[in-house]
Formats: C-alpha cells, structure tokens, sequence
C-alpha cells in the first residue's frame, strides 16, 4: 500500500494572473516531517495556502489521502476579543462534535493534552484569555489547536516565528514526534535552517521561480543546492 498522504503533479500557484511558481511535483509520505526552505517570496506561504485549499491552484493538481482532515497553522497575527484560550483550541474538535451536544468529556481531554504538549503544564491558562498572551504564546495555542483536530496532515507556516529558542525546539521535536509514531504527515515553511537539518526527515528546497528540490538535507548539501538556493554559502557566514 503507497504511503504518499500529498502528491502534486505540475501544480501551479499564485495569486490571480501572477504565477509565484509551476510545474511543482512531488510527494510526502506519511511518517514523514518535511521542512520548506527558500528565500522570502518563492511561494513557500502560497504553496500551504493552495494545499490546504484557501486558495485556488492555478495550474496542474494535488491531491491528499484524506482532503477533508488537514490541520493548518499560519502566521498571521489574530487578534480575539473574550476569547478564551480553552475556546480557541476547542475549535480544533468542532467538526467531531454536534453543536447540541457541545464537547464532550473526550473532547476536553483532548484539549488540555494539546495545551501541555506546546508547553502549558497549568491547566489554567485554558481558562485565561487568548488576547493577553504573548505573539510567541499565541503562536503556541494556536499549534495546540492544530493538535486538537488529530488530523492525519498538519501544515505549518513559520510555527516557529515569534518563539523563544527553547520552544522552538519543544515545537518542532513534538512535530517529528507526531509524525515518526502517530504517522502524521508534517509540513512546516521555515527560516530555522539550523533545527529544520538537525530535525526533519526531508528538506523541500524552493528556488525562486524554478520549482523545488526535495531531498534529504545531507544530499542537498552534497550537490551544493544550499547555495545555489540563497545566492551564498550559508553554512559559512563569514565567507
């Protein structure tokens, strides 16, 4: 039986008449994290967007193994007024539950298991409300309510941005976690080149208008793909 949960096949993205890249085909495989890295602007964001189905492909198709059980986190800054946290992540176990019934007993479990997997062990921050924490807090309850969907694919876009070092790692070791004993498929847009070589299983490459490579972060640095990538040779600063 194939493994492969998100296939592309000359998938085009963009926003409108504006092409950001074509021609992209690859495959993830479940049980598998995949960190994105490219420059600013490649269409790292619009390539989530597109999979996740926010935005219309303006060329050739993707397809998932489960399309309807995709759990996306972005980097937009939200704001939301008399919302709890507890809400917040509760929205993550709407589409398992019935609007008569509310959330069950399950259900809350579920959520506070989310909130201490990203580092909230008081369970009374589920309590507080979502607007008085920190960007780098934000970012985390908003990753706990990916976790709270438990959907086989979780896309992330920067999880990682306004968080101090030791989260960052907390974060990103929890989500090669999910993937290397829950199955899950993981695909996380990040800068963090240091954590995205040392955790991921595979690093999608995106060039700047000339589609990516997707490869293990130690054959890409044999081909010297790094570099033509980023214009320069980012594991030597100083030159």
């Amino acid at each position: 039986m194939s493994n492969v949960s998100i296939s592309t096949n000359k998938l085009t993205i963009g926003y409108g008449s504006t092409v950001i890249q074509s021609d992209l085909t690859f495959s993830l495989n479940a049980g598998e994290m995949v960190c994105m890295l490219g420059p600013n602007g490649c269409g790292k964001s619009t390539l989530l967007r597109t999979l996740a189905g926010l935005q219309p492909a303006l060329g050739g198709d993707y397809t998932h193994s489960d399309a309807k059980n995709i759990a996306l986190v972005l980097t937009e800054r939200l704001s939301m007024d008399n919302t709890t946290v507890h809400d917040v992540v509760a929205l993550g176990r709407y589409p398992y539950s019935s609007f008569l019934d509310g959330l069950k007993k399950e259900d809350e479990a579920i959520i506070e298991d989310s909130l201490r997997q990203v580092g909230f062990a008081d369970s009374s921050v589920s309590q507080t409300f979502f607007n008085a924490h920190s960007d780098g807090e934000k970012q985390r309850i908003l990753i706990a309510k990916a976790l709270a969907q438990q959907t086989p694919i979780i896309l992330l876009d920067e999880p990682t941005a306004h968080l101090d070092l030791p989260h960052r790692i907390l974060i990103l070791r929890l989500l090669r976690t999910l993937a290397h004993e829950k199955g899950k498929t993981i695909l996380i847009s990040t800068h963090e080149l240091d954590l995205a070589l040392a955790l991921s299983d595979r690093i999608l490459l995106m060039t700047p208008g000339h589609g990516i490579l997707l490869n293990t972060a130690d054959n890409l640095r044999k081909t010297d793909a790094f570099t033509a990538v980023f214009g320069m040779d980012i594991f030597n600063p100083l030159g």
